[in-house]
């Protein structure tokens, strides 16, 4: 595969995951510690990514960095067609947490969903 090719392809391929979590080009640019700048480039096909960058930008994504090299975007895991997009948002945002800080977010999943609520 040639350079111009592989950048469109990781740019697809990243575009599809980010709209599939519901983050915006500068969401995932800040996640994946680059400017929004330069990520819209290579999500445009623009621009090659180093292969740190792709490694931050396949985390911020939650994606392995394999997904964004293959040749097909559709290979892409699609998230869950039926959740809300607030669900996708945090869901999103998990991905990108370390094990530590995703066991002290299921605590207080838990307190928040042993705590009674008033019906709306």
């Amino acid at each position: 595969m040639d350079d111009d090719l592989l950048q469109k392809t990781i740019g697809e391929a990243a575009r599809t995951a980010r709209e599939g979590l519901g983050l915006t080009q500068a969401q995932v640019a800040q996640k994946a510690g680059m400017s929004a700048q330069v990520y819209g480039r290579i999500e445009r096909g623009g621009m090659m990514p180093s292969v740190p960058a792709l490694r931050r930008l396949a985390a911020a994504l939650g994606v392995s960095p394999a997904v964004l090299l293959d040749m097909s975007p559709r290979e892409v895991p699609s998230t869950d067609k039926d959740l809300s997009p607030e669900i996708r948002k945090a869901v999103g945002i998990l991905r990108t947490w370390p094990e530590s800080k995703v066991a002290v977010g299921c605590g207080l999943l838990r307190v928040l969903d042993a705590a009674p609520m008033r019906e709306e």
